[in-house]
């Protein structure tokens, strides 16, 4: 089967970027399945029903979050309420809502998309390392387990990539939105990319209007962000997974 994985889809701008781009890029790729990390997807961070909806319909399976999860207080019922929608494994249970990860049955094979999120720099959640160690040993009986590592620091991200090498068959990280050059299959099998990227405004940072975040960085005082308009790409990266093992064979990373 054939996976995309989509960066950080960035507010409106993105939401309509990939439903314009992404159903043409899975017919000439031959996608079987999508995830996109949506925590952004929502003007002014965060993620909303409204978003979400925009990027199920640009074909999305399955919706990845992060640091923003819980930015919109509309969302907290959805996420509960949809299965296609989960949060970082590793914030509380109980006092958070939905789920940390999902599997989605494709009738030939089911999927078990997992979200986690780092600790360096960012909240300080339960140890992503040990998180999903329980959860490997719940979902064991899936062969096609696919990582979100939601993640500041690259040295944490490529070390869980190589501490998952062989137990799942693909991990690629979010959350910085700049795509990185290191896309390959580990040696036991395991896709990875530090991080996708993101589907957002080229000219921009982060998909912020530049200016804003040039005077936030200089001036030092409060800015409120809004996003840039302009020219688009949807950065994503495509594992290529063995059904029968859950290998992957393949990683190629696209920008569109």
């Amino acid at each position: 089967m054939r996976v995309v994985c989509i960066g950080d889809v960035v507010g409106s701008v993105g939401c309509k970027y990939l439903m314009k781009v992404l159903p043409a890029f899975k017919r000439e790729n031959n996608i079987d399945f999508v995830i996109a990390n949506g925590e952004n997807s929502s003007d002014g961070n965060g993620i909303t029903p409204a978003s979400a909806k925009q990027i199920f319909d640009g074909g999305v399976d399955v919706i990845t979050s992060g640091n923003h999860a819980f930015r919109r207080k509309e969302s907290y019922e959805y996420y509960d309420e949809c299965h296609e929608l989960i949060r970082p494994a590793n914030y509380p249970e109980g006092t958070t809502p939905g789920r940390g990860y999902t599997v989605i049955d494709m009738l030939k094979y089911r999927v078990c998309v997992i979200n986690l999120m780092g600790t360096m720099y960012l909240e300080p959640l339960d140890c992503p390392f040990k998180k999903i160690d329980g959860i490997l040993a719940e979902t064991e009986q899936y062969k096609i387990r696919i990582v979100d590592f939601h993640a500041e620091a690259t040295a944490e991200k490529r070390a869980l990539g190589f501490y998952l090498n062989g137990k799942v068959s693909a991990v690629f990280g979010t959350h910085t939105h700049v795509q990185t050059a290191d896309e390959t299959v580990l040696d036991n099998g395991t896709g990875y990319i530090t991080d996708v990227g993101m589907t957002g405004t080229i000219e921009s940072v982060l998909g912020v209007k530049k200016e804003l975040a040039i005077a936030k960085f200089k001036d030092k005082m409060p800015v409120r962000f809004d996003l840039a308009d302009g020219k688009c790409r949807m950065d994503c990266i495509v594992f290529d997974i063995n059904e029968k093992t859950g290998k992957c064979v393949s990683a190629e990373r696209f920008s569109v």
